[in-house]
């Protein structure tokens, strides 16, 4: 609150901001401007189901950054949907086609031959971030909306926080979306894209924290964890390549690299393959959260802005709202609000890299 020098004075009531200090406030802080006329400050809810909760544990309000990310892909997702109508796009019949009654293996067999999902072509990827392209790719493919950012829409000061949340699904049979944190590590993206998967099967929209090693509270999200992991490391390959020498420090690096998951995913795959008590499990679980937890972060640079608008709102989405504006269907401004653009040049550069125009 450095910018406002006063602020220890309003706190306390022995002064009081001007009007233009407010709008101003609001501005920064993201902050609807009518709320600082309200008697009490208004409780903030999120808009469709959190599946967060925690035994024992209350989660949070959430805050601007997700609620304003929320509200932004609901938009999208709207706006995508009418799309569909109007250009006579069939229902996607996967969505809600599962129930948390169906055996987990079972339906991630599904959603495996659905998406043409190989386990060995993704063994091939060099690096996670190819097996992560490749797997959204193919979610795309299917007619799912995925979009990754690691900040609320363009606006790289306000960044999300991984310890919030990690992704959501909305789910919808014409415009099903998933969003994944894209301050996560790729690791961990990939478990977040399997587990919102799971949600779209089951036709359950809300918002996620996923951890692979814990066992969430609720049967939804315990039954989504369930399906993930069986999608991206299955028992009968994993038994396939397990060795019963290896230490499990080395065992989980090396099947990590192999399935391109999180070293916590290879963990608690060992132990529903019986490799390791329960004993074991928490233990190793512990020390691989320390470990991780001592490793620096590599600063990687910012990408090509064209290339990263189509993971920030889905390629598919990118395309369609292109098009449609080019067509006269869908004002500029609106595309521009959107895609987060600002200028008429920007806009016609991203079609030609979107592949729109020539």
């Amino acid at each position: 609150m450095s910018r406002f020098r006063k602020w220890p004075l309003w706190l306390t009531g022995q002064a009081q901001p001007t009007l233009k200090q407010l709008e101003e406030f609001a501005r920064v802080t993201h902050t609807a401007f009518g709320y600082f006329f309200l008697p009490e400050p208004p409780r903030l809810t999120l808009p469709v189901p959190d599946f967060r909760t925690l035994r024992d544990e209350v989660v949070a309000e959430p805050s601007s950054h997700l609620l304003d990310t929320l509200y932004l892909c609901q938009q999208r997702q709207d706006w995508y949907r009418e799309h569909a109508l109007m250009h006579g796009l069939t229902t996607l019949p996967f969505v809600g086609s599962a129930t948390v009654q169906e055996a987990p293996v079972t339906v991630a067999h599904r959603i495996r031959e659905h998406l043409e999902l190989s386990i060995e072509t993704r063994r091939q990827c060099s690096t996670w971030t190819d097996a992560l392209r490749q797997m959204i790719g193919k979610t795309e493919d299917a007619g799912v909306l995925v979009m990754v950012s690691s900040v609320v829409g363009s606006n790289s000061h306000r960044k999300l926080d991984v310890g919030e949340f990690r992704g959501f699904a909305l789910a919808d049979d014409l415009a099903p979306l998933i969003f994944l944190n894209g301050a996560d590590s790729k690791s961990a993206q990939m478990f977040t894209l399997a587990h919102e998967l799971a949600h779209l099967w089951l036709g359950e929209t809300g918002v996620s924290d996923t951890q692979a090693g814990l066992v969430p509270d609720r049967q939804i999200e315990r039954w989504c964890n369930q399906v993930a992991a069986e999608l991206l490391v299955p028992l009968r390959e994993l038994q396939a390549t397990y060795r019963s020498d290896e230490p499990v420090p080395e065992a989980i690096q090396r099947l990590a690299r192999e399935f391109k998951v999180s070293t916590l995913v290879a963990l608690r795959r060992l132990f529903d393959a019986g490799y390791l008590s329960q004993d074991a499990l928490w233990q190793h679980y512990r020390d691989e959260q320390d470990r991780l937890r001592t490793l620096k972060e590599r600063s990687t640079p910012g990408g090509d802005f064209y290339r990263s608008l189509g993971a920030r709102t889905s390629k598919r989405f990118a395309r369609a709202i292109v098009a449609s504006t080019l067509e006269g269907l869908t004002p500029f401004t609106e595309a521009y609000r959107m895609l987060g653009l600002r200028t008429t040049a920007t806009f016609y550069e991203a079609a030609r890299e979107l592949g729109v125009t020539a």
